[in-house]
């Protein structure tokens, strides 16, 4: 990527969190600590620390930004379909940390005593998600495929929670997985 690029890249990410912290949002977790990894769904520390399941949805937005710049700005140079993701992806975590949203998820999704992510996190899921678009560019489409199926199976196994079910539910909201997320 050129100076440029980085730069942009840079104000991108510094305009996400200052914009998160003008919101009110936590810098790290209020019990003080940051830690690398929660590995469970209805921890009061997920969505506060680095990773944790939700993570790797993040790493699905990469490979679907990647997808879908590609098939509608292709002749776009690569470091500015980046830059169009990270914005994309800057853009909703914010929008993902208004109350309208916290409260959407909390009533439709399986995301129980979801009180909005710490800014530290929210960075680092758009890492994420440039981790996953870097990895869409380099990857034959076949493994890039298998990789997504892996990052939704894994936490739908594990957690009952996913992209998919994540965005489905927000949208169009359903009792039956609700009831399925909740173990019933």
């Amino acid at each position: 990527m050129s100076r440029r690029a980085w730069l942009l890249a840079f104000v991108i990410l510094a305009a996400a969190a200052t914009i998160l912290l003008a919101m009110g949002r936590n810098p790290i977790c209020t019990c003080g600590t940051v830690d690398l990894w929660v590995g469970t769904r209805d921890s009061p520390k997920t969505s506060q620390m680095l990773a944790d399941w939700y993570s790797l949805s993040h790493i699905v937005h990469g490979l679907l930004f990647y997808a879908a710049l590609w098939l509608v700005a292709r002749r776009w140079p690569v470091e500015w379909r980046f830059l169009a993701a990270l914005l994309i992806e800057a853009s909703w975590e914010v929008t993902e940390n208004t109350p309208f949203i916290i409260d959407r998820y909390r009533a439709t999704t399986a995301a129980i005593g979801y009180t909005g992510d710490s800014v530290i996190n929210s960075l680092s899921d758009i890492f994420m998600m440039a981790l996953g678009f870097l990895a869409a560019r380099k990857l034959p489409v076949w493994a890039a495929i298998a990789l997504l199926v892996a990052l939704e199976l894994a936490p739908l196994f594990v957690i009952r929670d996913n992209l998919f079910l994540n965005v489905w539910t927000l949208v169009a909201p359903s009792k039956a997985v609700q009831a399925w997320q909740a173990g019933g």
